[in-house]
């Protein structure tokens, strides 16, 4: 199938390594121009000849936090200054510690919710008006299914990304009349270093070893194994693309069946 993105520019945030390397990768295969952020350039340099090879038109590193609202305009301008314009966005950022309710810490929440709730704002309306004006956008959330149902043991991501979810869906209604398309696509257990530091977080909570959490997890998976990043990517890739230009405002899930409802 013919993406039609060929040419097209990408903004992927959290793109050296785990999900975001992923859609990086799937958007390299369609020959988009890339810009990839991280907080290191090293690794952002390495990632983006990766890429390059691939068969990325352009691929290159900006070094950004998400902690930081000034590291924002400067990957957005960056990315503009390099590829000319963005015509992709994908909004990513690390997880959170694990914890439960009762032992949230409010001393976490406002600096977790830079990283989770107020980057990905601030980053999406100074390029949205671009895409607005080009009539045509694809804003794609690396989201969770903990935005669907809440997962043990990680009560500021399941609070976090539930306000960043209500944003974006009220935001693809106000834009689709524009081209511009706003979805999450959240995965369940992916083999990521972050499921794998969840899962040690698990491990050493319950006095079992790694291996055991995750052989325990998997047995509560249809697909009773975790996923693997190469089957995420893909995805998203998807619905950047011309045939998903009528899909938006939805959640997809690449969980194996985990979450329990539709």
């Amino acid at each position: 199938m013919d993406l039609g993105l060929q040419g097209k520019r990408a903004l992927v945030m959290g793109a050296s390594k785990g999900l975001g390397r992923s859609v990086a990768d799937a958007l390299a295969r369609e020959g988009c121009h890339l810009v990839i952020s991280g907080r290191s350039q090293a690794s952002l340099d390495v990632a983006a000849a990766a890429l390059r090879a691939l068969g990325a038109a352009s691929a290159i590193g900006i070094p950004a936090d998400v902690a930081s609202n000034a590291d924002m305009d400067n990957l957005a301008d960056g990315a503009v200054a390099a590829m000319g314009g963005v015509d992709i966005l994908i909004l990513n950022h690390g997880g959170p510690p694990p914890g439960t309710a009762l032992e949230l810490d409010e001393a976490l929440l406002l600096p977790w919710f830079q990283r989770i709730v107020a980057a990905p704002i601030h980053i999406t309306k100074k390029l949205l008006p671009g895409m607005r004006a080009q009539k045509f956008g694809r804003i794609i959330n690396i989201g969770s299914t903990g935005m669907q149902q809440p997962i043990p043991n990680l009560v500021l991501s399941n609070t976090l990304r539930a306000s960043v979810m209500g944003y974006l869906k009220t935001l693809s209604a106000e834009v689709a009349g524009d081209g511009v398309t706003v979805n999450i696509v959240a995965p369940g257990a992916i083999r990521t270093d972050r499921s794998l530091e969840t899962a040690q977080g698990m491990a050493t909570k319950t006095g079992k070893s790694i291996d055991e959490v995750i052989a325990e997890r998997s047995k509560t998976i249809p697909a009773q194994r975790y996923g693997e990043p190469d089957e995420y990517g893909p995805l998203v890739a998807f619905l950047c693309g011309q045939p998903a230009a009528y899909i938006t405002g939805e959640i997809m899930r690449a969980d194996g069946g985990m979450v329990r409802g539709f």
